[in-house]
C-alpha cells in the first residue's frame, strides 16, 4: 500500500522491488540469456539525484518479521541486525549529512512508555526521525507521545492502536505534516493476516533537510 499525494508523487518515481533475475521467455531469447536489474542504494530501481538520500523502511509483518530501515544504502535496524523489537523501532538520522545518530526499539504493549517520551523530547534538532511498527505500536501510547510524533509532523499518530501499521519520517519542529508517512488500521475487516493489517513499504529519495 503506498500513499498518493502529490507530495509523494516525485518519491513514486524512485520507487522500487528488491533486486532481481528477469528471465526471457524462450520465443524472446535464447534459454541461457539473462537481464540483470541493477540495484542502486537501499533497492531502489533507480538512482537517486545527485545530494539526495535513499531511504527504505518496511514495517514489521504481524508479529513474525520485524521490520527493516536503510537509509543511504546502510542496513540501520533489521531483524538480521538483531536490534529490532516488538512496538515503535525508532532511527535518528543527521538531517544534514545522513549519518546515523542512533536507533533503539521501545516495548509499545508491555513497556514503559515514559521512556519513549524521554527520548523523542531528546531529539536533536536538525534530526531525521525513521519510525517502524512491529506487531503493537499502539497499547501503551498515550497523550504526551502522541503529541510528540504530532509535533514531528505524523498525521496518524493521534489514532495509532492495537496492532496497526505504521512507518514514517518526520523531523523535530516540523511546520505542517511530514509526506513520508503511511498508516494501515488493524480491522478484521481489512486485514490480510490473521490479527494484523499487512506490512508498509515507503521508499524514495529526499533531499538533505527535506522540510
Amino acid at each position: 500500500m503506498r500513499v498518493s499525494v502529490t507530495t509523494w508523487m516525485f518519491i513514486r518515481s524512485y520507487m522500487s522491488f528488491s533486486m532481481k533475475t528477469i528471465r526471457l521467455p524462450r520465443w524472446l531469447a535464447s534459454p541461457t540469456k539473462e537481464i540483470q536489474v541493477k540495484k542502486y542504494k537501499c533497492g531502489l530501481i533507480k538512482p537517486c539525484p545527485a545530494n539526495y538520500f535513499a531511504f527504505k523502511i518496511c514495517s514489521g509483518a504481524a508479529n513474525v518479521v520485524g521490520p527493516t530501515m536503510c537509509f543511504e544504502d546502510r542496513m540501520i535496524m533489521s531483524p538480521v541486525k538483531n536490534n529490532v523489537g516488538r512496538g515503535l523501532n525508532i532511527a535518528l538520522v543527521n538531517g544534514t549529512t545522513g549519518a546515523v545518530l542512533g536507533q533503539k526499539a521501545f516495548d509499545m504493549y508491555s513497556g514503559d512508555v515514559m521512556h519513549l517520551v524521554k527520548f523523542l523530547k531528546e531529539i536533536p534538532g536538525g534530526a531525521l526521525v525513521l519510525v517502524a511498527s512491529y506487531d503493537d505500536p499502539g497499547t501503551k501510547m498515550n497523550d504526551e507521545s502522541r503529541k510528540l510524533f504530532s509535533d514531528l509532523g505524523s498525521s496518524y499518530a493521534k489514532q495509532l492502536g492495537f496492532r496497526d501499521s505504521w512507518v514514517f519520517i518526520g523531523a523535530k519542529d516540523l511546520r505542517g505534516k511530514s509526506p513520508f508517512e503511511q498508516f494501515l488500521k488493524n480491522s478484521p475487516d481489512t486485514n490480510k493476516y490473521e490479527g494484523w493489517p499487512e506490512l508498509l513499504e515507503m521508499e524514495g529519495c529526499m533531499p538533505p533537510k527535506p522540510f
